[in-house]
């Protein structure tokens, strides 16, 4: 999916808008310093007068202009050179009165060489951070701060003949297949388990690697996703708008994930909803993350037949196994590091 039209639009508008306030800078500066050094004037004055006349001899009497060229470009050299030695003898820099830019390489425009800039690759992953609701928990959590080494390397659970080491460690393995093949294979997780073993972890970090390579990714929780569409459908006509553009989105993006499914207050409409997003991204071959505390059984209690066999026919359930981390975590946070 990337970036859409409109919100390539929006962030050209951005554009526009930093290239006349840089232009509102420069124009500030000038006024002040005319007002202060009235030689500097003087100067501009003469710079733009020897501008127009070069462009009128080049317009009318091209061969003559030709011949008058390397005159031109000396004289000129001469007034900036006059220009910037009188900038600092004032005491301001020599190019304190040249153009403004954000961005030195494009010169606000986005592009150079009409490649896109690094500022536009920039502002474009930045905006698919915003929209993906995760711009600050991605820089904590991702496959550089992924450590097994939390998770007990003793125990062999019955049901998949792994300790909860060697399971996490098989996951992330899942997941980073996962990212290899998002362009190429459509696939779908189920993350369950227990409160605290890395479920909504493991999610970042597949979520940072696509947002990283340009893809759509829309993180919500259970919560937030059912307080949308329910605004959608009893909300006000004014919001009705808005909410159509947020869910198009959500049912559009690259990939969608759906934490804590199951936190939410199950009802007709809760469930009727979570199948038509189901169906829809399936229907679509866009990739859905879902994590979850329910068990098997529990999904299957919770949301009936219909929606777990979906589940089942369109998803990889991946198991996390052991106890919550998050206490041995943060205690390895404030525990100082011995001095050698």
């Amino acid at each position: 999916m990337g970036i859409s039209a409109n919100q390539y639009g929006s962030i050209m508008d951005q554009y526009d808008r930093t290239r006349m306030k840089n232009q509102r800078i420069l124009d500030q500066r000038t006024e002040a310093l005319h007002k202060e050094i009235p030689e500097l004037e003087e100067l501009q004055g003469q710079i733009i007068q020897l501008s127009f006349q070069q462009a009128r001899n080049e317009l009318l009497q091209p061969e003559q202009a030709q011949s008058t060229a390397a005159r031109y470009a000396r004289h000129m050299q001469a007034l900036f050179e006059k220009k910037q030695a009188l900038l600092e003898e004032h005491g301001y820099p020599k190019d304190y009165l040249s153009p403004v830019y954000t961005c030195p390489d494009c010169h606000d425009t986005g592009y150079i060489d009409g490649r896109p800039c690094h500022c536009l690759t920039k502002a474009q992953a930045d905006f698919l951070y915003a929209n993906a609701n995760l711009s600050d928990i991605l820089l904590e959590e991702n496959f550089d701060t992924f450590d097994s080494e939390y998770y007990d390397d003793t125990t062999v659970n019955d049901n998949l003949s792994l300790t909860p080491k060697e399971n996490i460690n098989k996951l992330k393995d899942i997941c980073l297949d996962f990212i290899k093949h998002f362009d190429d294979a459509y696939d779908n997780l189920i993350f369950y388990g227990p409160t605290g073993v890395g479920k909504t972890f493991l999610t970042h970090c597949i979520a940072k690697e696509l947002l990283d390579t340009g893809h759509t990714v829309v993180y919500l929780t259970s919560l937030q996703l059912f307080d949308i569409l329910e605004k959608g459908r009893f909300g006000k006509d004014e919001e009705s708008e808005q909410i159509r553009t947020k869910t198009d989105y959500l049912i559009h993006s690259d990939l969608l994930i759906i934490d804590d499914l199951g936190t939410e207050l199950t009802n007709s409409f809760t469930i009727s909803e979570l199948y038509h997003f189901i169906e829809e991204r399936h229907l679509q071959q866009k990739s859905t993350i879902l994590s979850t505390n329910l068990t098997f059984q529990e999904l299957l209690n919770r949301y009936g037949e219909r929606i777990f066999s979906r589940f089942t026919g369109y998803y990889h359930f991946c198991m996390i196994i052991g106890d919550d981390i998050r206490p041995l975590k943060k205690l390895r946070a404030h525990t100082p590091k011995n001095i050698s």
